[in-house]
């Protein structure tokens, strides 16, 4: 169990060592990424950047990540679970449509402090604070492909042991500080899991933007 995501910022930040002089941009996904993104972004002096993904969540249990949609309209959706649970066509789009606006309006709110850093063919260090299903990962995973990125590097503080399976994959490498079997909820292997606000991941943002100015 880690203490907070600043801890596992630090410890990840151990694991990624080797990327420390390279060209690599460290990329954490709000809001709670951003915390554990700025600690190693700091520790290794690399960029930071954003990717403003929102998991799609189900009507019926808003806990439950159906897809996930990211920047410049970047869609992943879980088929496995929309057939488990039955959702239809017009439930799916009317979900799509209503997470989409409030990303939308959650980047505009960042807008002025985006680092605007180009990806192309820089490694990619995509952080969140924790995998269960794997939507929001997958989703940015694609939008990281879009912007030309040469290599995409999952690193979290800990993921679900079958999700680490299903999306291995899709990155280059991922690396976990802990691949759990039993996991219900990312905040179950933190002591303290507050709630990250969009102005503190504004203010994640504007430090990373004045130090690499």
């Amino acid at each position: 169990m880690f203490v907070n995501r600043r801890e596992a910022g630090r410890l990840l930040a151990v694991r990624l060592s080797r990327f420390r002089k390279t060209n690599a941009v460290v990329i954490g996904i709000p809001r709670g990424g951003m915390e554990v993104a700025c600690e190693i972004s700091s520790l290794l002096k690399l960029p930071l950047d954003i990717a403003v993904v929102k998991k799609i969540s189900s009507q019926s249990n808003p806990e439950l990540a159906i897809g996930a949609v990211g920047p410049k309209r970047t869609l992943h959706w879980d088929y496995g679970i929309l057939k488990k649970i039955g959702i239809f066509k017009e439930t799916q789009s009317t979900q799509l449509e209503f997470t989409r606006l409030k990303r939308d309006l959650q980047e505009k709110s960042f807008k002025t402090v985006l680092p605007r850093i180009s990806l192309a063919e820089k490694i990619a260090l995509l952080v969140d604070d924790g995998v269960a299903t794997g939507a929001t990962v997958l989703c940015a995973q694609i939008y990281l492909k879009k912007q030309k990125a040469a290599r995409i590097i999952l690193a979290v503080p800990v993921i679900s042991k079958e999700t680490l399976r299903n999306i291995k994959k899709h990155f280059d490498s991922v690396i976990a500080l802990s691949i759990e079997k039993n996991f219900y909820a990312v905040g179950q292997f933190y002591e303290e899991f507050e709630q990250v606000t969009d102005e503190k991941v504004m203010c994640l943002l504007r430090n990373g933007k004045m130090q690499y100015n």
